[in-house]
């Protein structure tokens, strides 16, 4: 008798502690009370008042302008500079062509990513170009994906 004793002791122990447990928990929601079915909780991001991120409608602002891939591309009197790109807010402006801005993939004040329509020297293809800047307006990133693009980034300097 004193061995079935001393081994339900532990155990009156634990179902004491666990019966407390669950008299301290807060009670279900209403919904689930009536239903029987859980009612979903917000999200961290939705309780905090954050949701999906904005689809910007345009090339941000911080990466529109005059970009160089050499000084001398911001510089040039005699329109040689071949490393210009100048960017608005549906435009990306070459030497010798133009990309005019055709689906917005994603984009944030310092980044953007789209697809665009080049057309240059009697030619026209198509790629997704993504336009960076991680030092707030100093430097631009390009990086172009496709059949026609070109390996690697570059980096622009922003033109005075």
């Amino acid at each position: 008798m004193m061995q079935i004793r001393n081994a339900l002791a532990p155990m009156a122990a634990a179902a004491l502690v666990l019966g407390l447990a669950a008299c301290s928990k807060e009670p279900a929601e209403p919904a689930a009370q009536e239903t029987g079915t859980a009612v979903p909780q917000p999200t961290p991001s939705s309780a905090a008042g954050t949701g999906p991120a904005v689809m910007p409608t345009a090339i941000p602002g911080a990466l529109q302008g005059r970009w160089g891939l050499v000084d001398a591309d911001c510089t040039s009197s005699r329109g040689d500079a071949k490393g210009l790109l100048t960017i608005s807010g549906d435009t990306l402006t070459f030497y010798e062509s133009v990309a005019k801005l055709a689906t917005i993939r994603s984009g944030s004040p310092s980044s953007f990513n789209g697809e665009f329509a080049f057309t240059g020297e009697g030619q026209s293809w198509n790629l997704d170009v993504a336009l960076t800047s991680p030092d707030g307006g100093k430097t631009l990133i390009r990086k172009d994906t496709g059949p026609d693009a070109m390996p690697g980034p570059l980096t622009y300097t922003k033109c005075p």
